[in-house]
């Protein structure tokens, strides 16, 4: 399922760094945990939809990438994004 707008909305205002902020790498890295949590939930139901686990393992990916280049760029914000979204145990 595609994120709401609402949902979208509370996301980015979550985590945005300024008030016109909707393209940094932490507001990214939220809209994709979201939808990568939601086509995870698709995924479980849905075992045999290979377009879609393509599309989820592209998302994985691309998350990946914005992560390692919060990490190299800013590690403070990187921490915060992480414990936020709860991607590291």
């Amino acid at each position: 399922m595609a994120i709401t707008k609402e949902r979208k909305a509370e996301l980015i205002g979550q985590f945005r760094r300024a008030d016109a902020d909707s393209g940094s790498p932490e507001v990214q890295i939220a809209l994709l945990t979201e939808r990568i949590n939601n086509l995870t939930e698709h995924m479980k139901a849905n075992q045999k939809d290979h377009a879609s686990r393509r599309g989820l393992l592209k998302m994985v990916s691309r998350r990946t990438d914005l992560l390692k280049y919060l990490q190299n760029t800013d590690r403070s914000r990187y921490l915060a994004v992480i414990q936020k979204l709860g991607l590291r145990k």
